[in-house]
């Protein structure tokens, strides 16, 4: 085990700066005595001294973390390791200095065995650049906080029902390929202590979600962002600018059974599964895409916002408003309550562009508590199947400013909600259905609040003035966001 020492604080009355490049080469190279008087007067002062430590085997990895101090980076060296005892992680660093477990190359350790790491009393820990095989749940406790994975690879046996439970707030999953489950449960769950709390503060983003093929009708998800039990408890998770693809596990991709969350920027492509709400309040669904594949986005729960959306290809219906076995769970109710449908109240779908899918916005029939209060406003809905828009169960709605077209039927939009004309949508060269700048719907917005709920468009280029109507502004601003590939998320990207 090679350990060097180097000093990462800036120590500005011995008029000493290092610069991050200057850190990283120092911690290449032995300590110098220079390096041990700095160090020593550092620590006199109270300044921060971190540990880089390279390991070769299980035990030294184990006897270094025991160890680890804030900011300590330990490297594993590249290879396969048979993990007999789990690796035990607890403590570990501070805020903005975490303890910093690492493959000496991202992709270059795998972890084989029943287990990897566990975790008690964790905190402030990146974990980087592991794959991950084991054949049971790797799961991160509500007693420990602030644990991230990053640039991970997760392949594990058939035998694990999960792949990653995080209970633990603040944590984050980043830059990592979840791929190849073919059985019941859950790429990634996010859930909390005791039975009804949730984790907070959560972030997913720029991961890649690929080939899982669970052939049954329910528990196949993606990401599960909570349970019935938990649903009304507030998150606050960030799940953006991950992609899906072959998500076929489920028809639910993302599942939402919390509060709070936001769901943004996200690419769901040639996928079973779709974005859904299933159950919790005040979830936020924006800008993401979903292409060429069954399910689009389903709606339960209330106060949740459905904006600058862009749906394409499905087989089936764009936007799902879904109706309830009840009118709202509450605290306290009966468990198997719980576990049943919350009619939609209170929702704002707007701005989204749905084209060519088995059906627009459509509503369901196979529960009697119809959505109440609900708000669909200036959004382009081209199909040439199905209906355009159609909610059976349609109490206290108010439809404005839609555009629709194609030779699917109208539905049963009122007529003061829509206009029938054609959008002039051409594919641009990523494959997305765009206005034209001579489209009816450039500046036709008919709601002039619209910047309440966003200030751009699915491409992240600002709106302004009255708004376009759908996902796309049409300006001369350069877009900031595209559909994801491969090339923008996991392991390998920048």
């Amino acid at each position: 085990m090679k350990t060097t020492r180097t000093l990462l604080a800036v120590v500005a009355a011995a008029g000493l700066a290092l610069s991050g490049a200057g850190v990283a080469s120092a911690a290449e190279r032995p300590a110098s005595s220079l390096d041990l008087a700095h160090a020593a007067a550092a620590a006199s002062r109270g300044a921060t001294v971190t540990t880089t430590s390279t390991v070769s085997t299980l035990a030294q990895l184990q006897t270094a973390i025991a160890a680890a101090q804030p900011g300590d980076t330990i490297t594993l060296k590249n290879g396969t390791y048979a993990v007999g005892s789990a690796i035990a992680v607890a403590g570990g660093g501070a805020s903005g200095n975490p303890v910093t477990i690492t493959a000496e190359s991202v992709g270059g350790v795998t972890l084989t065995g029943a287990s990897s790491f566990t975790f008690s009393g964790a905190h402030d820990v990146v974990l980087r650049g592991f794959r991950f095989t084991q054949s049971t749940t790797l799961e991160v406790p509500a007693d420990s906080r602030a644990i991230t994975f990053s640039r991970d690879e997760f392949a594990f046996a058939q035998s694990a029902e999960h792949n990653l439970i995080v209970r633990a707030d603040d944590s984050v999953v980043e830059y990592s390929w979840f791929h190849g489950k073919s059985t019941i449960g859950v790429y990634l769950g996010i859930e909390g202590a005791g039975t009804t709390e949730m984790a907070t503060g959560v972030k997913v983003h720029h991961n890649y979600f690929s080939d899982q093929s669970f052939a049954g009708k329910n528990g196949g998800e993606c990401i599960r962002l909570g349970v019935s039990p938990r649903a009304l408890s507030t998150a606050g998770a960030i799940v953006e600018n991950n992609l899906f693809e072959r998500a076929n596990g489920d028809p639910e991709t993302i599942s939402v059974k919390s509060s709070g969350n936001t769901i943004r920027y996200n690419t769901v492509r040639d996928s079973f599964g779709g974005i859904v709400l299933r159950h919790g309040n005040g979830n936020t669904v924006v800008g993401n895409r979903i292409i060429g594949g069954a399910n689009g986005i389903r709606i339960y729960g209330n106060d949740h916002v459905i904006v600058n959306n862009y749906v394409a290809g499905l087989s089936k219906e764009g936007i799902v408003i879904g109706s309830g076995t009840e009118r709202d769970h509450y605290e306290g109710e009966p468990a198997d309550d719980r576990k049943g449908n919350d009619a939609p109240d209170r929702i704002r779908i707007a701005l989204n562009t749905l084209v060519d899918n088995g059906g627009g916005i459509i509503g369901e029939t196979n529960r009697t508590v119809p959505p109440l209060n609900v708000t669909i406003v200036d959004n382009i809905v081209r199909g040439q199947t199905g209906y355009l828009g159609n909610v059976p169960l349609m109490q206290d709605f108010y439809w404005r400013g839609n555009i629709i077209w194609g030779a699917a039927a109208n539905g049963n939009i009122p007529k003061v909600g829509f206009t029938r004309v054609d959008p002039q949508l051409a594919q641009d060269a990523a494959g997305t259905w765009k206005i034209a700048a001579s489209s009816p719907a450039v500046n036709a917005a008919t709601q002039a609040n619209h910047a309440d709920w966003v200030t751009d468009d699915l491409d992240g280029r600002a709106r302004t003035g009255v708004y376009d109507i759908g996902a796309q502004e049409v300006t001369s601003s350069p877009a900031t966001r595209a559909p994801l590939t491969t090339a923008n998320v996991g392991p390998s990207a920048p």
